[in-house]
């Protein structure tokens, strides 16, 4: 591997999650940019100061290039670098969380054995929503009480609690569900049936 191809490749990672999006609108125009020449593998290889496995693993969406060698096909093919992402704002946004892999959070006043995991976020203008998912396995005196702006929405997972809502009080069990607005002050009461678990998913205003 030549000098180039080694600071190149230090540009390199394998594609996963959100990546392999970008990667395959990369590899699909590079492609297309390759064949609008006529130009061979080895033929954009030469053009470009890139070794042949290197862009071979670029076509084959087995690795992201850097702005480094986006910069180099650039000049080689004659387009901008911008040119090499044409289509990607087509795609939709997809947020997949595995169990167990999201993002701890900390809800100001709440205490041991409760667990707040946020499922994800999408990019805006699509960050509308807030989804966490919300384990408790320790009862405690006095549960912190909320206000937030938008609605939300309860999904009871297993267990049993009192829900409180205002001046209300709902008895949630697996499979059962409460909407309502979040102005109003609202939280968890007395968890009946340990472990609790139920999915949140909250309105929130969009970034800018």
């Amino acid at each position: 591997m030549t000098e180039n191809d080694n600071a190149a490749a230090a540009g390199f990672e394998e594609a996963t999650g959100l990546e392999k999006a970008l990667s395959a609108v990369i590899a699909e125009r590079v492609r297309e940019f390759r064949l609008m020449n006529g130009w061979t593998v080895g033929k954009l290889a030469t053009e470009s100061g890139l070794s042949k496995g290197m862009l071979s693993k670029i076509e084959n969406m087995q690795a992201s290039p850097s702005l480094a060698t986006l910069a180099r096909l650039s000049e080689a093919l004659s387009v901008p670098v911008t040119a090499f992402f044409r289509g990607l704002s087509e795609e939709q946004d997809v947020v997949y969380v595995k169990a167990g892999s999201g993002l701890e959070v900390h809800h100001k006043g709440s205490g041991p054995g409760h667990r707040y995991q946020l499922l994800g976020t999408m990019r805006a203008p699509h960050d509308t929503l807030e989804p966490i998912l919300v384990t408790l396995t320790e009862r405690t005196e006095v549960f912190p009480l909320y206000q937030h702006a938008g609605t939300e929405l309860i999904f009871m997972i297993s267990g049993k609690m009192e829900y409180c809502y205002g001046s209300a009080r709902y008895v949630l069990e697996p499979g059962d569900a409460i909407q309502f607005v979040g102005e109003v002050m609202h939280g968890p009461g007395e968890l009946i049936s340990l472990p609790v678990q139920f999915l949140a998913v909250k309105s929130v205003t969009p970034s800018s």
